[in-house]
């Protein structure tokens, strides 16, 4: 394996391929109770190593990883050599399409960049294959919502990777606060406060990797010139391959305060306000932000900081989630930095993360707490053998509508235009909640040597949805900003 060439190599994976091939079945196959199910990884550079080691720790259930695909050649032989290392064989494919072309593959799980989720899984289900898609699913709205409508019309089993979900706690904590336990619910509030230093600048356009297919990497997005350094993950902050902080990791976040809300659909109003400042690097997407999702019942206001708690904490090797903010910043409150909190009229519940939750009262005694999940990749592969989508904890329906509420927020943000804060504080002082959410970044950013009255912020457009339509209504140009001009033959199919 060391010593072949890449021609080599994937001629080699072809046959590997078909070695360890079961016996051969319909591509549209439905897995029994009893049966194998054989899975293909596709993307493995970063996340999709977890989904590895999640599908391989369901063995003993008849789970085998049967195929790795992955654009990076590099990533491909490694991942190929780890699993010959313990005599276990798999198929090697550099290109999705020939991936889901093998009758001998049941499922495969998608942690792909961001552009790629929603194309890779509606292909996958075209295919008769069920699909695990990573977080955010889709990189626009409409192309999440075809992806929905081609689970339903396949009938494939497909789950989203917010795997808080199959956190049985905080779904006993979500149905006893709609319980009226703390009384009516005020407003959802979603965090992530995660350290972001900067990417640095380049001089021009940078070559892609010799071991990188540019080409299948860029699929349905534009073949643009490469200007960062650091050309796996920095994608997330471009806005043709990524979707910030907001749809990285700000996702999970916004998924857990929509579940504590019940809503459904998209908010009927969204607007925005952030900026990318306290250094100047190549990035697109902004490094601080607010969201606000006015629903009718209660709002849901995400915040994003990549910035430290104040200037002291910049240092030349960067920054870590120790000198990140906190809120509350009282500290006889339990509050976080990447975290939830759900405020109702007699107290409050904490998310810190993808398993618990804790209630307080008013006073910050604590009321009650929980604690556990089970495992999200075996909650996909019993949903799986039972063809129930009503099995899965994280149905795409719900992974879509989470994702969107990212990408409404995000277009509000493109729209806008630098605005002085005395103007922005002007437009939003109705709103308690959302002032004081602005003037808490205010100042944090000024703790940061950033100054929003000699540096402007950009305020976004102030949205209006017809959440069944998912359009807005008073906005065209933002209707414009829910899909994208596929790159052929990377087209998400209008029917599928």
């Amino acid at each position: 394996m060391k010593t072949m060439n890449r021609r080599s190599f994937l001629k080699h994976s072809a046959v590997a391929a078909a070695a360890v091939s079961l016996p051969a079945y319909s591509w549209a196959r439905v897995p029994g109770a009893n049966d194998a199910i054989r899975v293909g990884i596709v993307g493995f550079g970063g996340r999709g190593k977890d989904h590895i080691g999640g599908m391989r720790s369901l063995a003993k259930q008849d789970v085998r990883i049967v195929a790795l695909c992955d654009v990076d050649d590099k990533i491909l032989r490694a991942g190929c050599e780890s699993f010959s290392q313990r005599n276990e064989q798999v198929g090697a494919f550099s290109d999705i399409r020939k991936l889901l072309e093998q009758d001998d593959l049941d499922a495969i799980t998608i942690a792909t960049p961001n552009h790629w989720h929603a194309l890779a899984a509606i292909w996958a289900v075209q295919a008769g294959k069920d699909v695990y898609v990573e977080k955010p699913v889709c990189h626009e709205v409409w192309e999440g919502s075809q992806l929905v409508k081609a689970a339903r019309a396949h009938k494939r089993i497909v789950q989203a990777g917010t795997q808080s979900r199959s956190s049985f706690a905080i779904k006993e904590a979500v149905e006893w606060v709609r319980g009226g336990n703390l009384g009516k619910i005020l407003l959802a509030r979603g965090l992530c406060y995660k350290p972001r230093t900067s990417i640095g600048k380049v001089d021009g356009p940078q070559p892609p990797p010799p071991n990188v297919d540019y080409d299948i990497w860029c699929g349905p997005a534009p073949m643009e010139p490469i200007r960062r350094k650091q050309f796996h993950y920095d994608w997330h902050w471009f806005w043709s391959y990524g979707n910030g902080d907001l749809g990285n990791q700000g996702i999970h976040q916004m998924d857990i305060a929509r579940w504590f809300l019940g809503e459904a659909e998209l908010a009927p109003r969204v607007w925005s306000v952030g900026c990318r400042l306290g250094y100047e690097d190549d990035g697109q997407t902004p490094n601080t932000q607010i969201v606000y999702h006015d629903y009718p019942k209660a709002p849901l206001i995400f915040e994003v900081r990549g910035l430290p708690k104040d200037k002291s904490h910049q240092t030349e090797k960067g920054w870590n989630a120790g000198d990140m903010d906190r809120f509350p910043a009282d500290e006889k409150l339990k509050g976080g930095s990447v975290c939830v909190l759900v405020q109702c009229e007699g107290g409050y519940v904490f998310v810190p993360n993808y398993s618990s939750a804790t209630a307080f009262d008013m006073e910050g005694t604590q009321v009650k707490q929980w604690s556990g999940a089970k495992d999200h990749y075996e909650n996909f592969i019993q949903a799986v053998r039972s063809r129930k989508a009503s099995d899965l904890n994280a149905d795409i329906q719900e992974g879509f509508i989470s994702s969107a509420l990212c990408h409404t927020g995000n277009i509000s943000y493109r729209l806008g235009k630098h605005t002085a804060a005395a103007e922005i504080r002007e437009k939003i002082k109705a709103d308690k909640d959302a002032l004081n959410t602005f003037e808490r970044m205010q100042q944090h950013l000024q703790a940061n040597s950033v100054d929003l009255n000699l540096t402007q912020a950009t305020l976004g457009e102030f949205l209006k949805m017809n959440p069944r339509k998912q359009k807005f209504t008073n906005n065209e140009r933002a209707n414009t900003l829910l899909t994208r001009e596929y790159r052929k033959p990377f087209v998400v199919p209008e029917k599928v």
